[in-house]
């Protein structure tokens, strides 16, 4: 298990989000730039990997409880996307590597990582 702060100490991430807590405790991970598979498959409370940066990352996280989003590239959403975002208590983390590396980084202070 690990906080949304050492998430974002892992991965040499940027809180898009600031003011966001950032001691939220988090479980599990899902890794998708598919909405519809996060909408079918994530568990609730878990952190939405992505390389998506519109609005409807932030809209279909709201529906499935995500705890926050991590945007992989460096990619960065526009200031509507975050204000969208910050309204809804959902926070945005950017990092600079890709989605393989992202997940590679985290994935062992993750159960499911620990096989």
């Amino acid at each position: 298990m690990m906080t949304l702060r050492e998430i974002l100490t892992s991965l040499g991430g940027e809180l898009l989000t600031p003011g966001m807590n950032l001691d939220i405790e988090c479980s599990k991970v899902f890794a998708s730039d598919l909405m519809s598979d996060v909408l079918a498959f994530m568990e609730p409370g878990s952190v939405l990997m992505t390389g998506l940066v519109n609005s409807h990352v932030v809209r279909t996280s709201y529906l499935v409880n995500v705890k926050a989003i991590i945007i992989v590239q460096g990619k960065r959403p526009d200031m509507n996307v975050v204000d969208e975002a910050r309204e809804n208590k959902l926070p945005i983390i950017s990092t600079g590597f890709s989605m393989f590396e992202a997940c590679s980084r985290i994935s062992q202070s993750f159960p499911e990582g620990k096989r």
